[in-house]
């Protein structure tokens, strides 16, 4: 079936069940950002393959919601498919569901598949759509129907982590879960979220690509944990391994059965952002509902220091194989034969060849000239440029180590520039030192460490639409909450041991996009009459490019930052490197 096939066949369906509005959301029972192929729901009706949006479905309409990210990528991907692009105002705000109330007469009946909607979501569209008297439906999938098909769930092996790589035994972790319960006093609770349940477990997967996790929930009382999954996903080694921590082993799919057996007393703790709509209505209505954040979102987004010393290894490992990258780009960019494709392949290659590599922590994104301007750009057979010795190239990228996780932006030019884009580069290469020079005080949001990212940016009348930063796991998702830098006024304070991304960014359509990123972790440094002081301490170890670099631009404190940086670069990395690429990286990070 073609996609304007598909779309023919959902509203043929919806007007056999009396819908007039059918939402279908980019996620899968277990709210996940990146997801199996089973769950690729949007990709597969209308072949838009971001990581982020919403189809809406009427007789007279069909629309993707998106944001920023995908302004230029979305028509492209939608050309042929019946949808349109509808621009977020507000990254993930709910807009569809205003659209919906506005386009539906009272006695309308909205749709979607409660397995792919988050209580917030749902909650969204009750909130708004029943005042207006339009009838909602969160149990219908109408993909199931029609896609013949649809790839069956994963089922690869699970395995466990050491103490001595996690810092943290199972045991340890789900007594710090129950704690938290407890204060709270909820008398259990169920985890969705893939990377919520890797950290309590210590327990990894390869059912998402590029995602180290799992399919499975995880049941938390004061006296029983019960993992649900598919038995073919342990052997027998892990499966009593767990089964000593006092772990109960149950099917995945009993999940909801086990839900609904819960007994009046109960007061169930559920993250309404990483429960699924219709997991949550498996809950008995007599069972009380704590709508609250996961205990392990935060207790996993502080690292321990056993944490950050596997990290800051991973960093090494990551900048020599980076270090090996971009000297290859540039003994070999004048032969024709490099590609966006091909760097990625090589990149992942060169990253496979480190110690403990399992993955790339997302598909590369190698943007070169005007695809630098696509800020989730990635390089297809349609779209692939070939590089040439001029313009610049930028490179978002990251690996996953059984000891970290990292991820990286580098812009380097490949030849010939212009003034505008060293401009540009030097610019947001400002904005990347003081946001990773920031100190602040104990409590200070993220949304005060976009502010100091973007000043200086904000400065010169430019800006960037998405976010600065994010958290990042360890071994684990690539995008981790709690925390967020970005403009949302998320009430999340940065605590000591969070590992976060610097990555503000300058795109000019059609011409090129920079944007340079290190990770950081957060770190207390002083405390006095005046309060408790934070400040970041910069992990990733690769070298920033100083051809680009208009120095009548920098102040004094931040060439000095640049040229300790690339000075610790190049000590850090030296002794893991050939002869000849010490040499290389020698002269790239010479002092400006």
């Amino acid at each position: 079936m073609t996609h304007l096939e598909k779309l023919t066949a959902i509203r043929s369906l919806m007007k056999d069940k009396g819908i007039d509005g059918y939402i279908i959301p980019s996620s899968d029972p277990h709210i996940s950002e990146y997801l199996p192929d089973h769950y690729k729901c949007i990709a597969w009706t209308s072949g838009f393959r971001g990581s982020a949006g919403t189809l809406v479905i009427t007789q007279d309409f069909a629309g993707l919601w998106t944001d920023s990210r995908y302004f230029v990528q979305g028509p492209a991907q939608l050309k042929g498919s019946g949808f349109e692009l509808v621009k977020l105002k507000v990254q993930h705000a709910p807009e569809f569901v205003t659209w919906l109330g506005e386009k539906l007469s009272a006695g309308s009946t909205v749709a979607y598949d409660g397995n792919l909607a988050s209580l917030a979501v749902a909650n969204a569209v009750k909130s708004i759509l029943e005042p207006l008297n339009i009838k909602i439906d969160g149990h219908v999938d109408l993909l199931d129907l029609i896609w013949k098909d649809r790839p069956a769930l994963p089922t690869e092996l699970a395995y466990t982590l050491p103490i001595s790589i996690t810092g943290q035994s199972t045991p340890d972790k789900i007594a710090a879960v129950r704690k938290v319960l407890k204060q709270k006093r909820a008398t259990s609770h169920l985890i969705s979220s893939l990377d919520d349940l890797a950290w309590v477990l210590n327990i990894r997967g390869t059912d998402v690509k590029c995602n180290p996790v799992t399919l499975g929930f995880v049941f938390i009382s004061q006296d029983k944990a019960i993992l649900f999954i598919d038995s073919k996903k342990l052997d027998k080694g892990t499966a009593e391994e767990l089964q000593g921590y006092g772990i109960l082993i149950k099917p995945y799919e009993e999940v909801r059965n086990y839900l609904k057996s819960l007994s009046a007393s109960e007061t169930i703790l559920l993250d309404p952002k990483r429960t699924c709509f219709a997991t949550y209505d498996s809950v008995p209505s007599n069972v009380k509902i704590l709508e609250d954040m996961n205990p392990s979102t935060m207790l996993k987004a502080i690292k321990n220091e056993v944490e950050l010393s596997h990290e800051r290894q991973a960093m090494v490992n990551d900048g020599v194989a980076l270090t090996k990258f971009f000297k290859w780009i540039e003994e070999n960019v004048a032969s024709g034969q490099l590609s966006e494709m091909s760097i990625a392949d090589h990149l992942r290659d060169l990253r496979a060849e480190q110690p403990g590599f399992k993955d790339i922590s997302f598909d590369t994104i190698a943007g070169y000239k005007d695809h630098g301007a696509l800020p989730h750009y990635k390089a297809e057979e349609d779209s692939n440029y070939s590089l040439e010795a001029k313009g610049l190239l930028l490179v978002d990228s990251g690996g996953q180590y059984e000891t970290g996780t990292t991820d990286i932006t580098r812009v380097i030019s490949l030849g010939e520039t212009t003034q505008e884009e060293k401009e540009d580069y030097t610019i947001v290469l400002k904005g990347t030192i003081e946001g990773s020079m920031a100190i602040f005080t104990k409590g200070t949001r993220g949304y005060q460490i976009d502010a100091i990212t973007r000043r200086p940016i904000w400065a010169t009348m430019r800006n960037y639409g998405h976010g600065t930063g994010h958290g990042v796991g360890f071994f684990l998702n690539v995008h981790e909450g709690p925390h967020t830098f970005n403009g949302a006024a998320v009430d999340i304070a940065i605590e000591p041991g969070m590992v976060s991304s610097i990555e503000p960014g300058l795109y000019r359509e059609g011409k090129h996009g920079i944007r340079i990123e290190n990770l950081v972790v957060s770190k207390d440094i002083a405390s006095n009459q005046f309060g408790d002081f934070m400040d970041f301490e910069t992990i990733t170890i690769c070298y920033i490019d100083t051809h680009l670099v208009d120095k009548t631009l920098l102040d004094q404190v931040h060439i000095d930052w640049l040229n300790n940086y690339n000075q610790w670069v190049y000590e850090s990395l030296e002794a893991k490197l050939s002869a000849d690429e010490a040499a290389w990286l020698k002269e790239k990070t010479k002092a400006i």
